[in-house]
């Protein structure tokens, strides 16, 4: 006690770090794989995802690889090279010829594997590490030798079966939702929002479908959508169709001044549609019922319709019409256009789902449409999609269709679309997607990041939780996307940007002013030059800037006799040697390339795509096709995407 009586605090100086093992020594953490193991499958992205939880927060250990001394490690570098493949550490390989061997057009019958490769799942020996000989190894990837003992062949998540390949951004940055204790047994579990969630009230216009997006699910695209040229000037509607009036996109937009401010209506109107058919032929569906409901819920059209053709089947189980509910009805589909026509305006945007198949009975084109089924995607992707019923369930906790003798009820599922379509205007884009489905990794390891005595922590045996910092270093602005769950985004335009700020996230800043003296604990970060001169890269895919990657490359000019790949494969490896020099000890160093080649798999699946369009377009003849899809495409898909799921990583401890 002092001179007033006042109690004085004496705390405990904070528990040191233990000293850091030395390698080679007792303690020292290691990543070893056993050439006696017996694997039992491919090794997956899921895999490397899970071993970083595993040794910094609360994953399960891995059985593929053992891990020793896992308190000790203090780093974890993650990083994603697209564009690596295993034939390119192949003895003896040409890079000069390297791309030109593997380019492939999709006519006639160059439709095959394209290259001599075998089938990258063809036995259990493919799933086993390769042993890097640095004698046998090219001279560009040498050092590779020097900082991994084993390039794994590893595999992209997808499904062959319906020819798609997922992101393998996302299946590496999204670690699955922990596992809660629930009574609930069966049936469909409630969404429920992940941990750190954020909603982000989000204008209903983002949600809008793309023409792209509009082709793919079958719809009619109307001309406003289409590129001002010949195809828009000569649009004919097919024989029965009409196009509501709206002469360029620019018309539905609202000025800011106008806008309620937090509008997320965005100053549209917003109507929400569901149709009824009964079959009028084989295969053959013909409206019956319509309607049509405002943004507060307010039905504005609800109508039952005559069909031009006689009914073979009501189908009142599904429908709800019988033949005494037509009988007296005289309103026709000319009727329904009509009044359609008039209803919906430039600055209406129609919400249902699956609503290709209600503007198909309509026979009806608007560009303004939020289709619930694509911007709540099934979670295996498309081409599948999830009943309305399924969403109800699952995202409002609601029992809808529920199978009785009266059918559907139009006007109860159109109020669903607009009540699922409310929801995800207040949670934002992540909502309902598959990233929703998962926890972000970057936040799993701040939310259950576990800290050892060896790090200094307080922590008894085991651990105790406490956040994990980390930094995403990517193209472009990290923030945008997945990256946003990470403590430090770092926005780069060249892969040399992407080595100094990895470099900077893993030492810290000097004045710790932004980045904590020491670094933070994981860092993520993604080259994509080689990407961009594989032609890997999705010129296509938003904020995805190939001409400053193709800038990038150029600023390097190759050695005389040496190819351009030889030449980038040099400054990719010479980059991640000075990355391996300056980590810490006891840092794990992961380097993965995220797929295989997906040019053939992007190509074929451009060519099935281009198909079903012409296919889906009313009056159009099999023979009238510009592009055929049969069996051998459709095999030549699937071995195409099995190639683009074929990837590598290497992983080590420094």
């Amino acid at each position: 006690m002092d001179d007033q009586g006042e109690w004085q605090t004496v705390t405990r100086p904070k528990k040191k770090a233990k000293k850091v093992p030395r390698p080679g020594k007792g303690g020292y953490p290691g990543l070893n794989f056993s050439s006696s193991a017996r694997l039992q499958s491919m090794l997956s992205l899921n895999s490397l995802r899970d071993l970083i939880t595993y040794i910094f927060a609360d994953g399960a250990g891995p059985q593929w690889i053992g891990v020793t001394h896992r308190p000790q490690f203090r780093k974890i570098v993650a990083i994603m090279v697209p564009g690596l493949e295993e034939a390119l550490f192949k003895e003896g390989v040409d890079y000069a010829t390297f791309n030109d061997l593997r380019d492939v057009t999709v006519d006639g019958d160059n439709l095959g594997n394209g290259d001599k490769d075998s089938h990258p799942f063809s036995s259990p020996d493919a799933y086993y590490p390769r042993k890097l000989d640095k004698d046998t190894l090219p001279e560009p990837l040498k050092p590779f030798a020097d900082m991994f003992p084993h390039l794994w062949p590893v595999k992209t998540p997808g499904d062959d079966k319906h020819g798609k390949m997922h992101s393998p951004l996302a299946a590496f940055l999204t670690a699955p939702a922990p596992k809660e204790k629930t009574s609930q047994k069966g049936g469909v579990k409630p969404a429920k929002e992940p941990h750190g969630w954020r909603n982000e009230r989000t204008r209903i216009t983002e949600f809008l479908a793309s023409a792209d997006e509009l082709t793919d699910n079958g719809y009619l695209i109307h001309p406003a959508l289409l590129p001002e040229g010949p195809r828009r000037d000569n649009f004919v509607a097919p024989e029965g169709w009409v196009v509501t009036r709206v002469n360029k996109l620019e018309d539905g937009d609202v000025p800011e001044s106008e806008i309620e401010q937090g509008s997320i209506t965005a100053g549209r109107e917003i109507l929400a549609v569901d149709c009824e058919m009964c079959m009028t032929g084989e295969s053959e569906f013909s409206l019956t019922r319509i309607s049509l409901i405002d943004w507060d819920g307010n039905v504005v059209l609800d109508e039952l319709v005559k069909p031009d053709k006689p009914i073979t089947d009501y189908v009142t189980r599904f429908s709800g019409i019988t033949e005494e509910m037509l009988a007296p009805v005289t309103t026709t589909l000319r009727d329904i256009q009509g009044k359609l026509l008039e209803i919906l305006h430039p600055r209406t945007i129609l919400v249902g789902h699956s609503l290709e198949s209600d503007t198909k009975a309509i026979q009806i084109a608007h560009p303004f449409i939020v289709d619930t089924s694509i911007i709540y995607p099934h979670p295996r992707g498309p081409p599948l999609k999830s009943s309305l019923k399924w969403l109800a369930q699952k995202y409002l906790s609601r029992e809808i269709q529920k199978g009785d003798a009266l059918g559907h009820n139009s006007i109860e599922d159109a109020k669903t679309c607009l009540d699922l379509v409310k929801q995800k205007c207040e949670k934002g884009k992540l909502w309902g997607s598959s990233d929703a489905q998962g926890e972000n990794l970057f936040r799993r390891l701040a939310r259950a990041g576990t800290a050892y005595k060896a790090q200094g922590g307080d922590a008894a045996v085991g651990g105790i939780e406490v956040g994990k910092t980390s930094a995403a270093i990517d193209w472009g602005d990290p923030s945008k996307g997945l990256g946003a769950g990470a403590t430090h985004q770092l926005g780069c335009r060249s892969d040399e940007d992407v080595t100094t700020n990895i470099i900077r996230a893993v030492l810290g800043d000097e004045d710790g002013e932004v980045i904590r003296g020491g670094g933070v604990d994981f860092v993520w970060g993604r080259m994509r030059e080689l990407e961009a001169l594989q032609g890997w890269w999705n010129k296509n895919a938003p904020g995805q800037d190939v001409d400053a990657a193709s800038e990038a490359i150029g600023t390097d000019s190759a050695s005389e006799g040496s190819s351009p790949l030889e030449q980038a494969l040099i400054r990719l490896t010479e980059r991640l040697v000075r990355i391996h020099e300056a980590l810490p000890p006891c840092t794990a160093f992961i380097i993965y390339s995220g797929s295989g080649d997906p040019r053939r798999m992007a190509q074929l699946q451009h060519m099935h795509a281009q198909w079903r369009k012409e296919y889906n377009t009313p009056g159009k003849k099999w023979d009238e096709l510009s592009v055929k899809w049969t069996d051998v495409e459709e095999q030549a898909l699937k071995r195409a995407v099995q190639k683009a799921r074929s990837g590598i990583g290497f992983l080590n401890v420094k």
